[in-house]
Formats: C-alpha cells, structure tokens, sequence
C-alpha cells in the first residue's frame, strides 16, 4: 500500500491528467470499476474449475480498479487537508469493530463465544446501528438515490423487512433466480411495447412506497 500510494503521489504531481482529477471527476469511474468487478463475479460464477485461474487473474485486476478510486479519492483529500488513506482504514477498522459486538470486545479483542445463526448477528449489527444515529426514524434513510431503480427498491424491501414494517403488496412468483430475470425481462418487455420508461415507473412506485410506510413505522 505504501508503494502504491508513493506512485498515485508522483501522478498527481507530474501527470497533468491525472492531476487535474476531483472527487467529482472521480465518480463515473468508481461506478464503471464497481460494475466491471460485478460483471467479472457474475460471468465467472458459471465458467467452471477450467477458467477459475482466469477468473481469479481478472478479479484481481478489477479489483486493483477499485482499490486505485479509493487511494485517489484520499490523496485528493489528503491534498487539501482533509484526512488521508491511513484515517480511511482506520476509520473503516474502528467501525467493524464497533458493528460487530458478536466477534470483537469493544477495544478489539476476540469475543469469548460467538453467535450461531446469521439471523443473530444481523440483529446486533442493526442494533450498533440505531444505537448510532437513534435520530433515524425513517427505516429507508441512508440509501442512495442514484442507486438504479431495481437496486433502490430491493434495498427499501429489505430495510423495511429488517425494521418490521409492511412490505409491498404482492406474493413470491418465480422459484429460482433463472425465471426471476426472465419474469423481468418480460416486464421490461411490456413497458416498451406500451410506451413506457420502466426504469422511471419503478422509481415512481419506489418512492410512494417510501413515503407512504415511514408514517406506519414512527406510529408502532
């Protein structure tokens, strides 16, 4: 890390691209690189044992992509004062610690035992973090809005499982993951052969969902 944070330095100073970067400039490619190392996974889970050397050759790589957004994104800061990657990790070490009381005693060392089920830990770990920000009401806050449309509405549905309050209407249709794409695309489908946007009308229903339930949440 210290190597590669000496040359990401000497980039900034001499290449004059690379030192005209933002945080702003920045963003479009962290995005890019964080689709690219989901698509590297996705594609790869079926290649089989033949191509897990590749795969873990382009992993690797796509992976290096990110790690260069975040050791950028922390010389830019460092540059201005702000903080450096050192208060990233630190920071980023401090909080695992902090949301994960089933492994870690508060000044970091191991825990005596340690919980059985997911279900358990997943418990604690909303727990660290309404103890956090107890200010927080609505169960959606915190979730991006430039997320897409079906990422956004899969994190509300599962925020709002986790905080026990009322899920959209409707009953599970597909049985595995195969005809859910297809049960998508199928929609997908629908929406143009009628005009529509469907990225904009999940985002619509989206947001009257998110509207409509923190009002039924702060009356429990």
């Amino acid at each position: 890390m210290g190597e590669l944070r000496f040359v990401i330095r000497f980039l900034r100073e001499h290449c004059p691209w690379m030192g005209a970067l933002t945080h702003e400039s920045l963003v479009e490619y962290l995005l890019e690189e964080a689709f690219e190392v989901a698509e590297t996974i996705e594609t790869g889970a079926s290649s089989g044992a033949a191509g897990e050397n590749h795969l873990d050759a382009m992993l690797k790589g796509e992976l290096g992509d990110v790690l260069l957004q975040v050791v950028l994104h922390a010389r830019l800061a460092e540059e201005r004062g702000a903080f450096g990657f050192d208060d990233v990790a630190r920071g980023l070490s401090a909080k695992m610690v902090r949301r994960n009381p089933h492994v870690f005693r508060p000044d970091g060392s191991l825990q005596d035992s340690f919980p059985a089920t997911v279900e358990e830990i997943v418990q604690k770990w909303d727990a660290v973090k309404r103890a956090e920000r107890p200010e927080r009401q609505d169960p959606f806050e915190g979730i991006p809005l430039a997320l897409p449309a079906l990422a956004r509405a899969q994190k509300s549905i599962d925020r709002a499982a986790r905080a026990g309050v009322a899920l959209p209407a409707g009953e599970p249709i597909p049985e595995t993951e195969e005809e859910l794409g297809e049960l998508l695309l199928a929609v997908v489908r629908s929406a143009h052969a009628s005009g529509f946007d469907a990225e904009r009308a999940l985002r619509g229903a989206v947001r009257n969902y998110q509207q409509q339930v923190p009002q039924h949440h702060q009356q429990r």
